[in-house]
C-alpha cells in the first residue's frame, strides 16, 4: 500500500509539473525554431490571400503549391534581416484583419490599403507601394469611366478597397467574390459587365487574356499598400526602419520591376 501511495505521489507531481509548464508557456503565434548554426529564432506568422498576383499567388509550376510574389519577397527580406523565421498562412482576404485581431497572425501582407476604417482595428506600417484602381472589362465595351458603370454589374474582391470604391459609383450593381481569378472569369463569360481591380494586378490578367482591357478610373486617387499588425504590436517599430531602407535603396523598386513585368501564370 505504501508503494502504491508513493507511486501515486510521483505520478501526481509529474502531471502538475506538466500543467504548470503549459500554463506558463507564452501565448500568441510566435514559436521558436533552431537555425543551422544552433541559435534559436522566433517564427512569425504572416497571413495573406494568395489569389492576388503579382502581390501573392500560388505557383504550381514546379509541382509544389508554393506561395510567391511581390509581398512574399518583401516579407522574407524583412524577417530575414530582423532574424525571424517566417510562416505563411493563406486565407480569404476578408478574414485577414480578423486573423490579426484574434492573434492568429503576427502581420498581414496582401496589397492592403490602410484605410481609416481599417486603422480603427489594426496598426499599419509605412506605405511601400502605390497603385491605381482600374475598370476591367471585355475589350471594346466602352466602359472606361466610373460613370459608364451606371446600371452595370461590377465585380470586386470581398473585403477589398475596391469594394468600397465600387459601392460609391452611382448606379453600379456590386457583386463581391473571394478570388480575383474568379472575378476575371466572370467578366470573360459575361456574367459581370466589369470588375474594379488594382492596375498592377489588372495588367497581368490582361496580358494573359487579350480579350479583356483595363482603364484607370479617373479622379479616384492612388491606393497604397502597407503591412498590417495587431494593434499595439511592437513589430511595426521593428519593420518600419527596414521597410524604409528598402524603399530608399531601390530594393522595393527592383522587386516591383521583377514581379510586375511578369505575366500572371495560369491556374492549374
Amino acid at each position: 500500500m505504501k508503494q502504491l501511495k508513493f507511486l501515486f505521489t510521483i505520478i501526481f507531481s509529474a502531471v502538475m509539473a506538466i500543467a504548470i509548464t503549459t500554463a506558463c508557456a507564452p501565448s500568441g503565434t510566435d514559436t521558436s525554431t533552431t537555425t543551422e548554426g544552433g541559435a534559436e529564432s522566433t517564427t512569425l506568422t504572416m497571413a495573406t490571400s494568395a489569389d492576388y498576383p503579382p502581390y501573392e499567388f500560388i505557383d504550381s509550376s514546379s509541382g509544389s503549391q508554393e506561395i510567391v510574389g511581390f509581398d512574399i519577397d518583401i516579407a522574407r527580406a524583412i524577417t530575414e534581416e530582423l532574424g525571424y523565421a517566417l510562416e505563411i498562412d493563406n486565407i480569404d482576404f476578408n478574414g485577414l484583419i480578423p486573423a490579426l485581431q484574434s492573434n492568429r497572425a503576427d502581420f498581414v501582407m496582401a496589397g492592403m490599403t490602410p484605410t481609416e476604417e481599417r486603422r480603427q482595428n489594426v496598426d499599419f506600417s509605412e506605405i511601400y507601394f502605390i497603385a491605381q484602381n482600374t475598370i476591367v472589362s471585355l475589350a471594346d465595351t466602352g466602359l472606361t469611366t466610373a460613370e459608364d458603370l451606371d446600371g452595370k454589374t461590377v465585380g470586386v474582391q470581398l473585403g477589398s478597397i475596391q469594394e468600397g470604391v465600387a459601392q460609391e459609383i452611382a448606379g453600379a450593381n456590386v457583386t463581391a467574390l473571394t478570388r480575383i481569378s474568379e472575378i476575371v472569369q466572370e467578366v470573360k463569360v459575361g456574367r459581370l459587365d466589369a470588375a474594379i481591380i488594382e492596375d498592377s494586378v489588372a495588367k497581368g490578367f490582361i496580358e494573359s487574356n487579350p480579350d479583356l482591357e483595363f482603364n484607370v478610373i479617373p479622379e479616384q486617387g492612388e491606393a497604397g499598400s502597407a503591412i498590417a499588425f495587431p494593434q499595439g504590436s511592437p513589430l511595426a517599430a521593428e519593420f518600419n526602419p527596414v521597410l524604409e531602407r528598402m524603399i530608399a535603396d531601390g530594393t522595393i523598386e527592383g522587386l516591383a520591376e521583377k514581379w510586375f513585368s511578369e505575366a500572371i501564370p495560369e491556374e492549374s
